[in-house]
This record gives structure tokens, sequence and C-alpha cells, in this order.
């Protein structure tokens, strides 16, 4: 074993992120960690739904971003977009065979998120406070402040 290099599952993960499939793998992880890309898997986890029932299921989305994440999800097969012709047309989206497999997964992750929520809000709570009582206070407008140069200091060494 090379130094630096871990045993079992974490080893070959970690592998795999250096190797030449990195920029892929970073690909995928930034589709699928996406928020809303997130809300809409869950969503589409119990079937097929219409873009107006997805925009209003999903608080906050704006049309054009739901527009967006649907295009990349059916882009990288997570997610099959049927039009059926009748007036007005309809559209619905569901999850195919690829995105029904990440199902599990980011129902976990949403599950850990929500079960977690209040040690998350702790957190950020305690270093919010950490940070703005060791943050020095502004300096005044116009100040120039000169330090005395240390004794010995050579400048390019």
């Amino acid at each position: 074993m090379r130094p630096g290099e871990q045993e079992g599952t974490e080893g070959a993960c970690a592998d795999a992120l250096l190797s030449m499939e990195c920029p892929k793998i970073s690909q995928v992880l930034a589709r699928v960690g996406e928020k809303w890309s997130v809300l809409i898997i869950i969503m589409l986890a119990g079937g097929p739904r219409r873009f107006s029932d997805l925009k209003r299921s999903i608080g906050g989305i704006s049309q054009r971003m739901l527009t967006l994440c649907l295009r990349g999800l059916e882009r990288d097969g997570l997610v099959r977009r049927t039009v059926f012709p009748v007036v007005p047309p309809r559209v619905e989206y569901e999850l195919t065979a690829l995105g029904q497999s990440l199902r599990e997964p980011v129902t976990q992750l949403a599950s850990w998120a929500k079960s977690h929520l209040a040690e998350l809000d702790a957190a950020r709570a305690d270093f919010d406070r950490r940070t703005q009582s060791a943050a020095s206070p502004p300096e005044p407008p116009g100040a120039l402040i000169t330090a005395p140069r240390a004794a010995g200091a050579v400048r390019g060494r």
C-alpha cells in the first residue's frame, strides 16, 4: 500500500477521485447534490408528477430553476419527460430506472438532515458566536496603520 492510501472502500473511493474519472464523478455529485435536484427526486419518488404540481410542492423554486433542474436530470438519464398529445399539452416527469436507484440514498440523506436539524442549528449558532466575538472591530475609514519593521528583517530572504 502506498503512503496516504486507505484500506477498504474509502481507499478505493479516494483512488477513484484521484484518477482520470474525478471530473466526471464531480459532475454527477454536483447534479445529485443540488438542493433542488434532491427535492425533485424526492417528489418524483412517489410517481409521475406534472410540472405545475412539482412547482407548487417545492416551495421557493422559480419556474426557470425548476425547468433547468428537470432538463439537467433528464440529460443525466435520471428523469423521463413525457408529453401527452392533448390540448392543452400535458407534460409529466418521472424517475427513470437510474433515477429510481437514487431514491434510497437521497431519502436517507433527507432523513438524516431532518433528524439532525437541531444539532446543525446549534453548531451554526455556536460557530457564529465564536467568529463574531473573535472578529476585531473595523478600522475607521481612512485610517492608515503602519507597523514598525521588525529588527533584523531583510527583504528577499
